[in-house]
């Protein structure tokens, strides 16, 4: 009899031990999915980390290129105007043109674009109105003259057109 109490007492021994560790391993299980989630939310909010580092350090940059860029357009309007003017000197010309033309190159590998102005539609986002006239060989609100070039760099106005707009 005593035997078969034994057993008994070791049987339930082993069932409360049995319990404890599976109340153990749902414990440890909660755990490990609560640091699995925590894991995945901190790896995503790293990742958005370094999306928006990126494109802070992408503005950034394009603010300072454009600043620099800004600084240039008035030698770039003074050489357009040079390239354009009468001169006896055909060598000194090309000189020019060839200076001219070099400095958009460059800027151009910067991803600096001449706004195009002359025939296309008024787009205040883009061209600065300085009059308006009547033309009848011109649809309405197409630029009709261009008197200062603008320049973009992506989506960013760097300086706007200043133009003639007609009708």
């Amino acid at each position: 009899m005593e035997e078969k109490e034994n057993v008994a007492e070791v049987q339930e021994e082993i069932s409360e031990q049995k319990d404890e560790l599976e109340q153990k391993i749902a414990k440890l299980e909660k755990e490990a999915e609560e640091t699995n989630d925590r894991l995945k939310r901190i790896m995503a909010e790293f990742e958005n980390y370094k999306k928006r580092n990126l494109k802070e350090k992408e503005m950034q940059y394009n603010s300072i290129l454009a600043d620099v860029i800004n600084s240039l357009l008035p030698v770039i309007d003074n050489l357009e105007k040079a390239a354009t003017s009468e001169t006896q000197d055909e060598k000194y010309k090309q000189g020019v043109e060839m200076v001219l033309k070099q400095l958009l190159d460059v800027l151009e590998g910067f991803g600096v674009k001449k706004i195009e102005a002359v025939g296309k539609a008024f787009d205040p986002e883009l061209h600065d109105a300085i009059s308006h006239v009547e033309d009848e060989t011109l649809g309405e609100q197409v630029v009709k003259e261009e008197f200062r070039t603008g320049y973009i760099i992506g989506d960013k106005v760097i300086r706007h057109s200043m133009v003639i707009v007609a009708n």
